[in-house]
């Protein structure tokens, strides 16, 4: 990012935000939201223009918000846990189109990690049935295990096949199919 699209960050989230430093306001923000713009029609606020995904962030002090801002922009906060939540976000997207353009889903690192598992449990996506006793824990536990181990069963693969299809995919055509703009 050059200079300038910097000093227009850090002005816009300062004059937003309680703290007057930089190094203290840039702990006031969370994350709340994320748009995948498939069409790049949109500018960061601090003028980087052709953004793909589109974030909101949110002073917990202010109760003001920022919309949008680039992940490279969130980046700039130097903040660990929003550069995490970026990246978690940027893989149910990926993940998302995989599932669209019905490419074959499997339990490995190119589409699943172990942080983008938890939060797909975090986010409801597991759900309680028979198979896992109305616990969507167990699912949740079952994938990880299987993500850990570097060769599973053809039955082990199966079941994380069903889990993949019949929870995870309906979630994410739910619930993240909406926040992609065409």
């Amino acid at each position: 990012m050059a200079s300038a699209y910097r000093e227009n960050l850090i002005i816009k989230v300062i004059n937003e935000s309680h703290a007057n430093a930089w190094s203290q306001a840039v702990n006031e923000w969370e994350i709340t939201d994320c748009i995948e713009d498939e069409s790049c029609s949109q500018s960061c606020i601090c003028g980087k223009e052709n953004l793909r995904y589109l974030y909101e962030i949110h002073n917990m002090i202010t109760n003001n918000y920022l919309y949008p801002i680039g992940s490279s922009c969130i980046k700039k906060f130097e903040r660990g846990d929003m550069v995490e939540e970026t990246l978690i976000a940027e893989d149910m997207f990926k993940l998302l189109h995989a599932v669209e353009n019905n490419h074959f889903i499997e339990l490995s690192s190119e589409l699943f990690s172990r942080k983008l598992l938890r939060a797909l449990y975090d986010r409801g996506a597991f759900l309680p049935t028979k198979h896992n006793s109305y616990n969507e824990f167990n699912d949740y536990n079952f994938m990880l295990d299987m993500f850990n181990k570097r060769r599973i069963s053809e039955l082990q693969e199966k079941k994380a096949r069903a889990i993949i299809l019949n929870s995870i995919k309906p979630y994410l055509q739910s619930e993240i199919r909406n926040r992609v703009k065409r």
